[in-house]
């Protein structure tokens, strides 16, 4: 695929925590694997930046976005309105070329004012909710989500979910193989759906527990017709126990959440290896390849068919 150019977005008191993952996905030379993103942290301001304790960051001037391809906001001022001109005419004509644009938290504030999201969903960081909700009103606000994209627009909601949006657009980009090294480098789980919950009930355990064995289980024997009452008993929790501890930590009941692991896994087969979409099912743990058609229709609006195909076309362009 041609490299592509990536633009990360800095401003006086920048937030630096947003702005390393970004530097850290898109950023950070990888020689491991054949291709990778060019970029650059760019700025529409004179000098260096002033940010958080003192510190000063030195970006690269520039007039427009015309030289890349993909934008990251990693964060912008919740209570400010002020947006200077050449950024708003050079996102603006960035979006209007159909380009790829990011937010991580409170970026969302940013794409908002330039009306980035209309006709789209949009979330941020809770805590910003309220003041998002009541200051854009006209947008289709979602609450409680790590992340939203479209294809074209994605916003994610804490800092952290910022590194699952990034790595569900190098999955994009470079496939499933890829997007799990760049995780494993970065230490943090391979994949999260952008539909999972931003409040986790136990976010850090201290000790290994039952229930999260439980669900080592479950992402190991996929393949196999997993009961949730099973999963409840290697758990040690009753049924409703366990279906109020899923919902408060993923935000999808377990029958709906065994589902997208088996679609996640059958993607990654459709990805990595040239085998019928019937033996893609039955590895994936569907009970037929009628119903793995079913739940890729519904999830994904196409067949597993095109999305090999459409991944084959991304890899080879």
């Amino acid at each position: 695929m041609p490299v592509k150019r990536v633009a990360i977005l800095s401003y006086p008191h920048v937030a630096l925590f947003e702005l390393a993952c970004a530097v850290e996905l898109f950023g950070l030379p990888r020689p491991e694997f054949g291709s990778w993103y060019r970029c650059d942290v760019v700025t529409f301001e004179e000098g260096a930046l002033e940010t958080t304790a003192g510190l000063l960051l030195q970006s690269r001037k520039v007039k427009d976005l015309a030289d890349y391809d993909m934008l990251v906001v990693p964060s912008w001022p919740v209570n400010s309105e002020m947006i200077s001109a050449e950024i708003a005419e050079s996102i603006g004509a960035f979006h209007t070329s159909g380009k790829r644009i990011l937010s991580f938290c409170s970026g969302a504030f940013l794409l908002a004012e330039l009306d980035i999201f209309e006709d789209r969903s949009v979330t941020t960081h809770w805590r910003y909710a309220d003041i998002f909700k009541s200051r854009f009103s006209h947008l289709n606000y979602v609450d409680d989500v790590l992340y939203i994209y479209d294809g074209r627009v994605g916003c994610s909601a804490g800092s952290a979910a910022g590194i699952d949006l990034g790595l569900e657009i190098i999955r994009q980009d470079f496939g499933y193989a890829v997007a799990n090294q760049v995780a494993r480098r970065l230490v943090v789980s391979a994949h999260r759906l952008g539909g999972q919950s931003q409040f986790v009930e136990t976010p850090i355990l201290e000790v290994p527990n039952q229930f999260s064995e439980a669900i080592d289980w479950a992402l190991i024997h996929l393949k196999e017709d997993i009961d949730v009452n099973d999963l409840a008993s290697r758990a040690n929790m009753s049924r409703r126990t366990f279906d109020r501890k899923f919902r408060s930590s993923f935000n999808l009941s377990p029958k709906a959440w065994l589902i997208q692991q088996r679609l996640e896994k059958a993607k990654r087969l459709l990805e990595s290896d040239i085998i019928s979409v019937e033996k893609v099912a039955d590895m994936s743990g569907f009970d037929n390849a009628t119903t793995l058609r079913h739940h890729f229709r519904k999830q994904l609006s196409i067949s597993p068919v095109q999305y090999r195909q459409q991944f084959a076309a991304q890899t080879e362009s």
